[in-house]
C-alpha cells in the first residue's frame, strides 16, 4: 500500500477540528486524522507491505520548465513583478500556519511506529507512488490519494495496481482500477490508466494550474483519447489535415494550442524511474519500531488514542 502522504495530512487537517490540541495547546488535528486514518486502513486492507510517499519537491523544476503555471497560484507569499507565467520553482508551497508544525510531527509518529517513508529528490509523492507501483513484479498494489492525477497508475499487469481514492474522505473512499476509472471517464479500458492522463492534459486541472486546451471539456477529451491509441498519435493527427478521426472544428482548438499540448506530457505523467529512497524496510511491522518512543509522542502530543488505535491496527 502507497500513501499520498501530503494529501491525505492536508484532508485530516481540513477534516478535524483545529480546537483537537495537544496539551500545551498545540493544534495537532492533523496529527489525530492522519494517524486514525492509517490506523483505518491497515486495519481495514492488512497490507503486507506500506510506504507513506513524501514530497520532497511539491513543484518539480522540469515540470515548471515545461509550464511555468503548473502549481503556481499555491505559491508561499507574494512574489512582486511574478505572475502564474513566470513564477520560479523551488518556492515553499503556501501550507496553513498551525499545519506545518504538524508534519515534523507526523514523521516522527511514522518512524516510532516503524512504518516506512519514501521520498525522491526533485520529485513528488506522485512520482514515488507512480515508481513504487511501476517496479512491483510481486504483490498488488493499492495507492491511496485524494488526487485524481494517480487514477493514471491503474493497471491489471504484471500485477494489479488500483486507487483508493479519498477525494471525499476515507468513509467514502473509492476503489479503482481500469475498469471503474473507464466507465467513470468514458476512457479505454485497456489503458485506462494512460488515457485518463491523456484526458487530464486535454481538458485541464486549475488545482494544478493546467490550463488544458480552450473549449475541450472532459467529455470531448474522453471521446478524442478513445480514438487514438496513444499522445503522440493524437498530436501527430492534429498536424495531419487528412486525418479524419478529428472534426475541423476540434482540429482547429487543438492546433491553437500546439505549442502546450507539445510540452505538457511530462507535466501531467507520473514519473516511473524517480530515484526513492525509502526511510527503512517497507514490510509493515506486527508491533511499533519504538514502543517508548511512540508512547513518548502519544504523552507530550496527546495523541493517546490515535496512536493505541493504530498499535492495535498493526497488532491485527
Amino acid at each position: 500500500m502507497l500513501l499520498d502522504a501530503a494529501s491525505m495530512y492536508f484532508r485530516a487537517f481540513y477534516g478535524v477540528p483545529e480546537s483537537i490540541t495537544a496539551p500545551d495547546g498545540t493544534p495537532v488535528n492533523a496529527v489525530r486524522g492522519f494517524t486514525d486514518m492509517i490506523a483505518r486502513l491497515v486495519a481495514e486492507h492488512r497490507p503486507a507491505r506500506l510506504v507513506a510517499c513524501l514530497d520532497l519537491d511539491w513543484r518539480p523544476a522540469f515540470r515548471v520548465e515545461a509550464l511555468p503555471s503548473y502549481k503556481a497560484h499555491r505559491i508561499e507569499g507574494s512574489l512582486p513583478g511574478s505572475g502564474p507565467d513566470t513564477a520560479p520553482a523551488g518556492i515553499p508551497e503556501e501550507v496553513p500556519d498551525t499545519l506545518a508544525p504538524q508534519v515534523p510531527i507526523i514523521l516522527d509518529v511514522l518512524a516510532a511506529a516503524g512504518i516506512a517513508t519514501g521520498g525522491a529528490e526533485g520529485h513528488e509523492a506522485d512520482d514515488v507512488i507512480g515508481t513504487l507501483a511501476h517496479r512491483e513484479s510481486t504483490d498488488p498494489v493499492v495507492g491511496v490519494s485524494g488526487d485524481r492525477d494517480l487514477m493514471q497508475i491503474v493497471r491489471e499487469e504484471p500485477t494489479p495496481v488500483r486507487l483508493l481514492y479519498v477525494g471525499r474522505g476515507l468513509a467514502k473512499a473509492e476503489l479503482l482500477g481500469p475498469a471503474e476509472v473507464a466507465v467513470k471517464y468514458g476512457v479505454p479500458r485497456d489503458r485506462a490508466g494512460e488515457a485518463y492522463a491523456e484526458m487530464a492534459m486535454l481538458r485541464g486541472d486549475p488545482s494544478d494550474g493546467l490550463p488544458g486546451v480552450p473549449g475541450v471539456g472532459a467529455k470531448t477529451a474522453a471521446t478524442l483519447v478513445g480514438r487514438f491509441g496513444s499522445w503522440a498519435e493524437l498530436v501527430a493527427a492534429v498536424a495531419d489535415p487528412g486525418d479524419s478521426r478529428l472534426a475541423a472544428s476540434v482540429r482547429s482548438k487543438l492546433a491553437k494550442a500546439t505549442d502546450y499540448l507539445a510540452v505538457v506530457e511530462p507535466v501531467v505523467r507520473v514519473v516511473q524511474d524517480a530515484p526513492v529512497e525509502l526511510s527503512r524496510s517497507d514490510v509493515l511491522p506486527d508491533s511499533p519500531a519504538d514502543a517508548g518512543a511512540l508512547a513518548a509522542l502519544a504523552e507530550r502530543w496527546g495523541l493517546g488514542g490515535s496512536v493505541d488505535r493504530l498499535v492495535a491496527a498493526l497488532k491485527g
